[in-house]
């Protein structure tokens, strides 16, 4: 991922994939999926947290380096 990012982006980015993995988790369990789609609407949910996970990566390491990024806990429960 390009150094290059923005904090706002890099923010951004985040709290809209820690969002669809919430949909695509309430998605999963709400029983409305057709048998023949669960194992690939699982992987979708898998392919978004591995993408969150990086993203987190990325915002440690920058939250380290500027004190003025708030801590992704706080940033993560500031969108409940």
């Amino acid at each position: 991922m390009p150094e290059n990012i923005s904090n706002n982006a890099l923010i951004l980015a985040l709290l809209s994939l820690n969002g669809e993995i919430a949909i695509q988790n309430d998605y999963l369990e709400s029983g409305e999926i057709p048998e023949e789609e669960v194992e690939n609407e699982q992987e979708v949910l898998e392919d978004l947290e591995q993408a969150f996970m990086e993203f987190v990566d990325v915002y440690k390491a920058r939250a380290r380096n500027d004190q003025s990024l708030p801590s992704l806990e706080e940033l993560l429960a500031g969108e409940e």
